[in-house]
């Protein structure tokens, strides 16, 4: 028989602030993208030449590529709520490793599309998806890297450029959605310029909200 005089453990209550639950609602709308431009290539899943055109050959390639980027934009941004990384720390690190493993599968996959079917568009779409790609792995390697030497500072604000690079690949997408840009000129030439801008102005203006924090 249970003793009532045994004190209860205390639970640990999940408190969000209110930037927190923004957040959440944020990483509710970024759901709903990736399925929005994941549900735009399901006519991929059909494997055929027919439908795949020419990404044909690197069939796998593109399903792979696609699935872990999907998993790399939903992982990403649970892990900045400083809540839920003190309610379980566990629960942290586990979608850390989910994200780190997203990202690897979905940048090593995109490396071998920038080096061959992106040449079928130009030079210039492709050149910008090599740097693209190569600014997305070191940077979530060197926020992986960090965490493993618990320097949790540095840690943080790798994941936090990782993300943005991330992201961008949405930012991007959106972008070359808008009505205004068929008036600007063919797609194979407005989308490398569209690329640079999704993933390296956030990535500027970041760099000087850090060095303003600094110098305060």
């Amino acid at each position: 028989m249970e003793n009532l005089n045994t004190p209860l453990k205390k639970t640990r209550a999940l408190n969000l602030s209110t930037t927190e639950k923004l957040m959440i609602i944020l990483w509710l709308g970024i759901i709903y993208l990736t399925w929005y431009f994941m549900h735009g290539a399901d006519h991929f899943l059909e494997l055929t030449k027919v439908a795949m055109g020419k990404y044909f050959p690197v069939k796998y390639v593109l399903i792979l590529h696609i699935t872990a980027g999907g998993g790399a934009l939903i992982s990403g941004p649970l892990q900045f709520i400083k809540s839920l990384m003190i309610y379980s720390p566990k629960i942290h690190r586990a979608l850390g490793y989910l994200y780190l493993f997203a990202v690897l599968g979905s940048s090593f996959t995109a490396v071998i599309l920038a080096f061959t079917t992106a040449y079928d568009i130009n030079w210039a779409y492709a050149f910008s998806l090599q740097v693209w790609v190569s600014v997305w792995i070191s940077a979530t390697f060197i926020a992986f890297r960090a965490a493993i030497k618990k320097q949790f500072i540095q840690h943080k604000q790798w994941m936090v450029r990782s993300y943005m690079v991330t992201i961008a690949f949405v930012v991007s997408a959106l972008i070359l959605k808008l009505p205004m840009m068929a008036r600007i000129g063919d797609m194979s030439e407005v989308s490398p310029s569209i690329f640079w801008f999704a993933w390296s102005v956030p990535l500027y203006i970041y760099q000087m909200v850090l060095a303003l924090k600094n110098k305060g």
